[in-house]
């Protein structure tokens, strides 16, 4: 099985290490997509923060949108936590991102524990 953006979900989860191995857990997120646009940037990584995702029903765009912690490569939906533990409402958060934007692959990273954790969500 073959997986999708390899090389760029590589980059992204490497930058998100080296964010998590300088910082630690215990920061609010914010600090962590602060530290994250430093790192992508220094490695050439190409992003969009607090993207506005548009929502459309039966054609017609909804005034409602979603945001995005960052969308990278313009293909990839980048969702950070600071949690104890991602539950399935975090889950739910990447997938519904995905729909919305027809992405095929969601990144859920989770800064909160003593090792970074992450999810790969493939729409």
């Amino acid at each position: 099985m073959k997986l999708i953006y390899k090389d760029e979900c590589y980059s992204i989860i490497g930058a998100c290490m080296e964010v998590h191995a300088q910082l630690g857990c215990g920061f609010l997120e914010p600090v962590y997509q602060e530290a994250a646009e430093i790192e992508f940037s220094a490695m050439g990584i190409p992003f969009s923060r607090e993207h506005e995702l548009k929502i459309s029903y039966k054609n017609r765009i909804l005034d409602k949108t979603y945001i995005a912690d960052f969308v990278c490569y313009d293909k990839i939906i980048v969702e950070f936590k600071a949690v104890d533990d991602l539950i399935t409402q975090h889950d739910a958060q990447v997938i519904n991102y995905l729909k919305a934007t027809n992405f095929k692959l969601g990144l859920l990273v989770n800064f909160g524990e003593k090792r970074l954790t992450y999810k790969r969500f493939v729409w």
